[in-house]
């Protein structure tokens, strides 16, 4: 029992730093209420060493044992209780040259031409380095598409750029024009080969004549044929004479 009361004392205080001093150290930007998602932090927290078991009952438990719980959870957001020393986005006069960000795979050609636009949370969020961006981008694309942003390009002069803690920036919109990053996939082409019609089931006890093949034998067959009919000689018969039947003995 002593031993689970520090696992969850070691949590509380965990939590107080990442949610109440740097959350930028972890990849998150809180909103102006000091909250993030509570999905957003787990994973944040499964990224470091000793801190993978830390689910939502973790937290529910923490709430439960410590009456003075550093942490409070409204719905599916939390935040800290002291937020003395957690700073919001704020302006700076001089902002790196180059940001970084990742974004899904699916969404690359779109980004492209597009630019990227702030989502449910309000901001687009940047990373000063590449080991940030990727970190914050694995949670969204096991594959992410790393984008460079270049600040001083002259489109980005509409852009304001505010600083989130020691690593992050944080913008309402990326244009286009300030965006580079890898070659585009190619669109695959549509095959234009036309797929053979499949047959027809045929119905049980049915078959289909070749009309084209019975023509065919007929004219290679029609000089072993007479006139009468078009029935072949029978041997040992002249063509065009009755053959006279015998009457049976049971008529007798």
């Amino acid at each position: 029992m002593a031993g689970r009361h520090r696992v969850i004392q070691d949590l509380a205080k965990i939590l107080a730093y990442v949610l109440g001093r740097r959350p930028d150290e972890f990849g998150l930007v809180p909103d102006p209420e000091g909250f993030v998602r509570i999905k957003d932090l787990l994973k944040a927290l499964s990224e470091e060493p000793g801190w993978r078991h830390v689910r939502r009952g973790s937290i529910n438990e923490l709430r439960i044992s410590f009456p003075q719980a550093p942490i409070e959870c409204v719905d599916n957001l939390i935040r800290a209780v002291d937020r003395r020393y957690l700073r919001g986005p704020y302006p700076v006069r001089e902002v790196p040259k180059l940001l970084y960000i990742c974004v899904r795979q699916r969404a690359y050609p779109v980004v492209s031409r597009k630019g990227i636009l702030a989502g449910d949370r309000g901001w687009v969020v940047l990373a000063a380095t590449r080991a940030m961006a990727k970190r914050m981008g694995k949670r969204i694309d096991a594959s992410p598409v790393m984008l460079t942003v270049h600040t001083v390009h002259p489109t980005a002069r509409s852009v304001i750029f505010l600083k989130a803690g020691e690593t992050l920036y944080v913008a309402r919109s990326i244009p286009p024009e300030c965006l580079s990053g890898p070659p585009l996939p190619k669109e695959r082409e549509p095959d234009r080969k036309a797929a053979p019609k499949p047959l027809a089931p045929k119905e049980p006890g049915s078959f289909y004549v070749d009309l084209t093949r019975s023509r065919q034998s007929g004219e290679a067959g029609s000089g072993q044929h007479s006139g009468n009919g078009g029935q072949p000689h029978r041997k040992g018969r002249k063509p065009g004479r009755k053959v006279k039947r015998q009457r049976p003995p049971w008529r007798s």
